[in-house]
């Protein structure tokens, strides 16, 4: 057996050469199956696909742990294992990052033009757009490299295109002009989605607009004056009767006059939009600058004057308000409205303000013509496909929010006013103005023929192109052996961020187009195979460790390259890990991640001890055929106790694993394997396993081996437990153990234990126990009564006869582990300061010793001293009235009980002064 282990567990300098090695030796490639109608249990996931210009952030970190785990876990236990990954072209973020790149240069976009700027991009994604891919790798993730997918590879290009004109086809999908939200810093429609609300502390303003006959005036109320230059129509409730009179009148809009002409006349409505309570409850309507007022104008057939830009500068020609910025055009308005006397009054009011995620920008309503998909129709199936139970979330609480989202949801906005992206293939006829959709690039026009087309400048949405993603990365739309073999995925592990962006419109879309793709044996698909994935586990947030979330403002956003050099990646993964439940948010701790790189460290002196020892072995003519382990781990025939107990508790902590794993309990799953490592086997069996360990002259080498036997198989074992969790410190001893003669090319190949391989004895884990509480008790005992650490004493069992047979069968571990020299049996119940008592035992530790009285009394004294000082504090506010009739009751509760225990420590220590020979 190898002895390459160092002396000191050093993470980096295993983890980067065991990742290297993954990636190189390909072992987590998957082939296509030749039977895809074979019954082969499989497991495949896609990974969300990070931008391609991020970096590695904690919920990434907790996401691809998670998936990680699980993609091990379930590739040890036999499945067809794969784990997709890639990446996301980004259309906005990926532009803006070029685009900032090109103006540090003193360039843009427009000069460049747009062919040479796509390429520009397409060189930044080649040079920069693979780190986060890159940090993934050196991280472990056991993703099949092969299939990697990027969004606009040419595969996937064909597929979205194809389901875009697919959807056309079918009549899904639609062009016109509504009103979106638009980003003027990126001049592009955003979707609800990417628009971030918060409450702002606003105006509320009253304006007079003169009735056209002269006759007088109406009062409207407006949080946006700036928008008035676009009104057509002043409205009111049909109920409200301050303006009952009023309806059909005419008013004058101020300001409206361009070229020095007179200001436009609009028509008072009445429309139950109006709010009588709201304001004055008058109020414009500006059709093209609001979704509300769109609706009315709708209703009341009126025009859409379009006044602001796509950078929201207005853009009225003739107008003194012409190209000046939406904000500064407000202020000027109010000022030109003041000096007009028309600016009744200014209140404070909140407003809740929509913010670009992108750009951060405040997002302007638009009206703009832009590309839609009707969106009812393939929400329809999506909602059945999780009433139906084809689907299911994790947390059960996201199927609802899933639900009410699904139900109220709009058409989809699915262009955006990009150059990066899957342009639109749809081209312009300048002749007869229709719209040509085409999978090929068309000559001419599909309805006159001319050759005056051009194509669509618009790309689409990023979230369609990977909302196709469970089907096209497989093949899609060719019936590929892929996607045959493939799918339906088993499970989606992302965030609540991402529901509705890309976990509902993959579900519409899978359930929509895979509906028409036959099943392997030819038969019709049906919903239940239609679903893009059957599970959605949803993982919580990662926060600080104050519960804090993480944001660059509050500077407590944690780096977890940072946390990975200083601990290695298993010690965060397994931090991650033994903190991740359904529903609960973590709170990174970095005391809890020393805690771990101090567990890692526990197993490799562990391995170097087994090293050591089977060399000692070998020294006496014992091998160990290590083919033959996994027996060792069902045998129990003539064990001793601590081998029976072993087992049964690895068999524990084996189907523990499972069971959580399968519920997402990652948290108990890391606890269990830390229990078993930790506790069980480091700090118990080995300790205990040493008695038998005997290999020198004179040894029982037939029961050493067996001892040796166990030892090693248990530990194999345990380790192939934990190998989803910390792979990198499992591969390298795995193979230090195996002398690199390994019986796969990684542990990660072999079989995760599974309980019903691993013999199990209840009874003699009930025996371990009521044998490690009378260890535990006889080491209490020992530190009160101050007993050197390295001496021996006596102890006293009382109990039945099943205890006292099993401290006799066992006396070689209470001299080893409780430091007994002799143990007596008794039948009476043992009392006295040097006894404990407890439910199965008594026990008394007998020692005698030399007291230094001058030094004994010394000690005493001091504590008599602090004792009758902390009873006098504790008194002195149990006799307070004003404090006990003001404190909570937990706190006068630990005060007493504080006290009595003090009480009870001062009787002892004047009982033992008093018995001092005198001086």
């Amino acid at each position: 057996m190898s002895h390459e282990l160092s002396k000191a567990y050093d993470p980096s300098a295993i983890e980067e050469r065991w990742a290297e090695y993954w990636v190189r030796e390909r072992l987590f490639d998957v082939a296509t199956p030749a039977d895809t109608s074979a019954a082969t249990k499989k497991f495949t996931m896609l990974l969300p696909p990070p931008n391609v210009t991020g970096r590695l952030h904690m919920g990434h970190m907790l996401n691809q742990a998670e998936m990680d785990i699980l993609t091990r876990w379930h590739r040890m236990s036999g499945d067809v294992s794969m784990w997709v990954p890639g990446t996301d072209h980004a259309g906005i973020a990926t532009q803006m990052m070029v685009e900032r790149q090109l103006a540090s240069e003193g360039s843009s976009r427009q000069q460049l033009g747009r062919e040479a700027f796509t390429a520009r991009v397409w060189e930044w994604k080649n040079l920069y757009g693979g780190a986060i891919l890159d940090q993934m790798k050196r991280l472990g993730a056991s993703v099949d490299w092969s299939r990697e997918y990027f969004t606009m590879d040419d595969r996937l290009s064909v597929a979205v295109k194809e389901a875009f004109v697919r959807l056309h086809e079918q009549g899904l999908i639609y062009r016109g002009a509504y009103i979106v939200n638009w980003d003027p810093q990126i001049r592009t429609a955003v979707s609800d989605l990417e628009v971030v609300h918060e409450e702002r502390a606003g105006k509320l303003y009253s304006l007079r607009y003169p009735f056209a006959d002269g006759t007088g005036s109406i009062v409207i109320a407006t949080t946006r004056p700036e928008t008035m230059l676009g009104d057509t129509a002043v409205v009111v409730n049909p109920t409200d009767e301050r303006y009952l009179g009023l309806h059909g009148k005419f008013v004058r809009l101020p300001l409206s006059g361009v070229d020095g002409g007179p200001d436009r006349e609009i028509p008072i409505l009445a429309d139950d939009w109006a709010k009588p309570e709201f304001g004055t409850g008058a109020v414009k309507v500006t059709p093209a600058h609001d979704p509300n007022d769109f609706a009315i104008g709708q209703r009341h057939n009126l025009p859409n004057l379009t006044i602001l830009d796509e950078t929201a500068h207005v853009l009225l020609p003739g107008s003194p308000y012409n190209g000046l910025d939406r904000y500064v055009a407000r202020e000027k308005i109010l000022a030109d409205l003041g000096a007009l006397g028309l600016l009744v009054e200014v209140k404070d009011h909140t407003l809740a303000i929509g913010l670009s995620q992108r750009s951060g920008v405040v997002i302007e309503p638009r009206l703009s013509n832009q590309w839609f998909v009707k969106i009812a129709p393939l929400a329809e199936k999506a909602i059945r496909a999780v009433d139906e139970g084809h689907i299911k979330f994790t947390p059960d609480q996201y199927r609802k929010t899933y639900d009410e989202w699904m139900r109220n949801i709009h058409d989809w906005c699915i262009s955006r006013q990009l150059w990066w992206g899957h342009r639109i293939p749809a081209w312009h006829c300048s002749a007869c103005s229709k719209i040509t959709v085409a999978r090929e690039t068309p000559a001419t026009c599909s309805h006159c023929h001319s050759a005056e087309i051009t194509q669509e400048t618009d790309v689409l949405d990023t979230w369609f192109s990977s909302g196709l993603l469970p089907f096209t990365v497989f093949g899609w739309p060719e019936n590929t052996p892929d996607l045959a073999a493939f799918y339906p995925t088993q499970l989606l592990v992302t965030g609540f961020d991402i529901l509705f962006f890309w976990v509902a419109r993959m579900i519409m879309l899978g359930t929509h187009f895979m509906l028409d793709v036959p099943m392997p044996d030819g038969s019709p698909r049906t919903l239940k195979d239609a679903v893009p994935f059957q599970e959605v586990y949803i993982h919580a947030l990662v926060r600080d460790a104050d519960r804090q979330k993480m944001s660059k403002t509050k500077g407590n956003v944690i780096d977890p390259i940072d946390i990975i050099g200083r601990f290695g990646t298993d010690a965060v993964r397994f931090t991650l890990a033994s903190m991740a439940s359904p529903g609960t948010d973590i709170a990174f701790s970095e005391a809890r991640t020393e805690g771990n790189r101090a567990f890692a460290n526990k197993i490799w002196n562990a391995a170097r001890f087994l090293f050591m020892n089977v060399d000692r072995a070998a020294e006496a003519g014992v091998s160990i055929d290590l083919t033959q382990l996994a027996a060792a781990l069902n045998s129990t025939e003539d064990a001793p106790l601590e081998t029976r107990w072993i087992l049964s508790r690895l068999h524990a902590a084996s189907a523990a694993v499972e069971k959580s794993l399968t519920d997402y309990r990652f948290d108990e799953a890391a606890n269990a394997i830390y229990q078993f490592f930790w506790g069980d086997f480091c700090d118990w069996y080995i300790e205990i396993v040493k008695l038998r360990l005997e290999f020198g002259e004179g040894a029982d080498l037939i029961a050493a081996k067996a001892a040796l036997t166990t030892l090693l198989a248990v530990f194999e074992a345990a380790l192939r437990l934990l190998s989803p969790f910390m792979p990198f410190i499992t591969e390298e001893i795995w193979h230090a153990f195996y002398d690199n003669i390994t019986p796969e090319k990684s542990i990660a190949l072999t079989r995760f234990p599974s309980a019903s391989e691993i013999a199990s004895d209840p009874a003699s884990v009930a025996a371990m126990e009521t044998l490690q509480q009378l260890i535990v008790t006889v080491r209490g005992l020992r530190k009160e009564i101050a007993i050197p650490e390295k001496e021996f004493a006596h102890i006293t069992v009382s109990g039945n006869s099943s205890v006292l047979k099993l401290a006799g069968d066992n006396k070689g571990l209470l001299f080893r582990l409780a430091r007994v020299s002799d143990v007596a049996f008794a039948t009476a119940t043992l009392s006295g300061d040097n006894a404990r008592s407890t439910a199965d035992f008594d026990v008394a530790v007998i020692y005698e010793r030399q007291i230094d009285v001058p030094a004994e009394r010394e000690r005493l004294t001091k504590d008599i001293a602090r004792f009758e000082k902390g009873l006098a504090a504790a008194n002195r506010q149990l006799g307070n009235e004003t404090f006990m009739s003001k404190a909570p009751a937990h706190i006068v509760d630990g005060l007493r009980k504080q006290s009595s225990e003090t009480q009870m420590l001062y009787d002892k220590a004047k009982s033992a002064f008093d018995a001092l020979p005198p001086e």
